[in-house]
């Protein structure tokens, strides 16, 4: 790894350049030629624009997996992404402390630098690394969305280079890294998350169960008295009405 640090700028052996610094110079040469709205735009979707389409992609994976018969697991499968992309960001701190490889434009000249500010380390880029992770981790939870989140990655990684930020070996370590900690960790995080979708979605059937029920009315508990007769009892049918004569005779 230290080799990457202080033997891009060497020639190699045979007198040929290093294909890693000469295929930087070819995608981030199209810089120079494309026109300047185009650069900005290049700018945005690859500092801002491709994290933002993820998280439209995300929405709509979601709409799609939770009409699904076995909603949780794949719901499950969707929390994992963006999770996966976090624990991969974190393991590539040390990645980095430990390489310390800098910036392309810092030991190279003639670069068309588009995005500045850009003094920590280079190798695997952070960018490369997230966008890999969310793609991956949303290809277990559906394919189609996964291939688009996949396809963005990839975009982003060319971005990177093209920006002249990273060197195309940058942003392959962050692909296999964002790579192998959704793959690798899935089975494990599926094992731990999808219990806990199912607890929180028949929580939540439940609590919509009794919001829509209406409730029934209450019934007496006991005998019910009969009610007192009064005048309009005599016209009812069967009943007939007294005669004080005949009772005075009784």
């Amino acid at each position: 790894m230290a080799g990457l640090a202080a033997g891009d700028s060497m020639p190699v052996a045979g007198g040929e350049s290093n294909p890693d610094v000469g295929l930087l110079y070819d995608i981030n040469g199209m810089a120079k030629g494309a026109p300047h709205w185009a650069d900005r735009v290049m700018e945005f979707v690859g500092e801002y624009g491709i994290i933002l389409g993820f998280a439209v992609l995300m929405l709509f994976a979601w709409w799609n997996v939770r009409r699904k018969e076995d909603a949780s697991c794949g719901t499950a499968a969707l929390l994992w992404s963006p999770l996966a992309a976090g624990i991969a960001l974190l393991i590539n701190i040390p990645i980095r402390g430990f390489v310390r490889r800098p910036r392309p434009f810092l030991e190279h000249q003639g670069l068309d630098v588009l995005v500045q500010d850009k003094t920590d380390f280079s190798f695997v880029s952070d960018h490369a690394t997230l966008t890999m992770a969310l793609g991956v981790g949303l290809f277990v939870a559906n394919r189609k969305y996964g291939a688009i989140g996949i396809g963005l990655a990839l975009l982003e990684g060319f971005s990177r280079v093209y920006l002249g930020v990273h060197y195309p070996t940058d942003v392959i370590g962050g692909f296999a890294l964002g790579t192998a900690v959704a793959l690798l960790l899935a089975p494990l995080a599926m094992m731990l998350l999808t219990p806990l979708t199912r607890r929180i979605s028949g929580t939540r059937a439940a609590w919509l169960v009794r919001s829509t029920d209406a409730p029934e009315p209450s019934k007496p508990s006991g005998p019910v008295a009969p009610a007192p007769a009064g005048p309009a009892d005599a016209a009812l049918p069967g009943r007939q009405p007294l005669r004080h004569d005949r009772d005075l005779a009784a």
